[in-house]
């Protein structure tokens, strides 16, 4: 597998760390998530393979995240995952996926 990179090219840290990849010989396969969003299956199988839970991928401080009104401490994995999936613009960012587990 090729690595892949969901990347936002208006973020800093985004444009850095894929600046970093290419330093190191790494051309990955580029998502750029807010022009095709990522489905809540492939969160899904990405969240399992960090180990981490949706709330975890989650920029609080968009102001599409205080709207939705989700409190992220007892909301279901399914709610966080729509969101997601609805407003990409929350999705925290950079997220570099390899063929590791």
């Amino acid at each position: 597998m090729k690595p892949r990179i969901y990347h936002n090219p208006r973020c800093s840290k985004s444009r850095a760390t894929l600046e970093l990849l290419r330093t190191h010989g790494i051309e990955p396969e580029i998502i750029e998530y807010l022009k095709t969003p990522p489905t809540a299956a492939a969160l899904k199988e990405l969240l399992g393979k960090l180990g981490l839970e949706p709330r975890d991928i989650v920029r609080t401080g968009e102001a599409q995240f205080k709207e939705a009104g989700i409190d992220l401490s007892s909301a279901q994995d399914d709610t966080v995952l729509g969101l997601i999936v609805d407003h990409p613009k929350v999705l925290q960012r950079p997220i570099v996926e390899t063929e590791h587990d």
